[in-house]
């Protein structure tokens, strides 16, 4: 039986590019809604597979319909965004609701040759395959403490000098909700600093590095070329840029963006971050984490960390949204530990 598929859209051209995309690349049944209240009503008399779902619209937006959906009948929600600040942070605030991924919606282009479209093929075939029981209702936002910006947080006067150990984190698909949990758990004294990679476009970075400097009592940057990594700081991938570290003359370590794709699709890649930190920090002060995601980025760099004598933690398919990323670096033999999520963050939060 096909798959079935709710396409959300108030702009009919969006909905013809759609349509066209879908019967030129899946085998799904396909059906419309026009706004946010269609959508819900939609949500309720049929079980979708996937969702996908503009943002602004009239009568209900797309946020409150996420929102409405989660509580009613949780479905997997992919969010079309287009690239502007304000829908960058409603993006954010749509997976913070329940929806499981987003991306950049279709303009007017063929978007059958467009390399976006790929891009929507293969998220939506992800998330038709996500069980139902991973799926969490949330009627409103999880509440979280609002914490002063970066530049009003006690510093504690470290440098990349006193750094004993560096805490690796890599996610894609499913991850944001898990790394704003972490951030979030961190207590103001974690003496070690976290770089994180997660799959996004740069637009959405920014936002998100926002986002999660305001959920932690620890300094949150979204990562530039010379900034020095300090213990007690998180540091977040620009979008488009590959977090490298580079160790100056002075013995001061420093993130070094790269620009260059090179061999990754991703861009930020896990792998990148992991294979950098090796050259730069010794193996046993690694610890590498990979979360959910689709694909297998991170899953190299896991084995390497591992061989080479750091410590790694993997997520259980028990946990993970999408057991892509982690399965593999499980399978090719990377994880010194594999770990539903709750343990992770426990593990993170108190590692010594």
């Amino acid at each position: 039986m096909p798959k079935k598929l709710l396409i959300v859209d108030d702009s009919a051209l969006v909905r013809k590019q759609m349509r066209e995309l879908v019967e030129s690349a899946l085998d799904f049944d396909y059906d419309f809604a026009k706004n946010g209240k269609e959508a819900v009503e939609r949500a309720c008399e049929v079980d979708f597979d996937v969702i996908t779902m503009d943002i602004n619209m009239p009568v209900m937006d797309g946020l409150t319909a996420v929102k409405e959906i989660m509580a009613k009948n949780p479905t997997p929600i992919l969010m079309l965004s287009s690239l502007t600040s304000d829908n960058a942070d409603t993006t954010m605030d749509a997976l913070d609701f329940g929806a499981i991924d987003y991306v950049t919606k279709p303009g007017t282009m063929n978007i059958g040759r467009d390399e976006n479209a790929q891009d929507i093929i293969k998220k939506i075939k992800t998330l038709s395959r996500i069980p139902r029981r991973r799926l969490k209702a949330r009627v409103a936002a999880p509440k979280r403490e609002r914490r002063m910006p970066s530049e009003e947080k006690p510093q504690n006067n470290l440098t990349s000098k006193d750094i004993s150990k560096v805490v690796l984190i890599g996610s894609s698909t499913g991850g944001p909700g898990l790394i704003e949990q972490i951030c979030a758990s961190l207590p103001a004294s974690y003496p070690y600093p976290v770089c994180i990679v997660q799959h996004m476009l740069a637009q959405f970075t920014e936002a998100f590095a926002k986002r999660l400097d305001r959920a932690s009592t620890l300094p949150v940057h979204h990562a530039s070329n010379n900034l020095e990594v300090c213990p007690g700081n998180i540091y977040l991938a620009k979008g488009g840029t590959h977090l490298h570290f580079a160790k100056k003359v002075s013995g001061k370590i420093v993130i070094h963006e790269q620009k260059n794709k090179g061999d990754n699709f991703f861009q930020p890649s896990v792998d990148e971050m992991f294979d950098s930190a090796l050259s730069v920090f010794s193996a046993s002060n690694l610890v590498g984490v990979i979360l959910t995601g689709i694909g297998d980025d991170g899953a190299d760099g896991m084995v390497k960390v591992k061989k080479q004598g750091g410590y790694t933690l993997g997520e259980t398919e028990e946990s993970a949204t999408v057991y892509g990323m982690p399965k593999e670096a499980f399978v090719r033999g990377g994880v010194s530990e594999q770990l539903p999520f709750p343990k992770i963050l426990k593990t993170i939060a108190t590692l010594k």
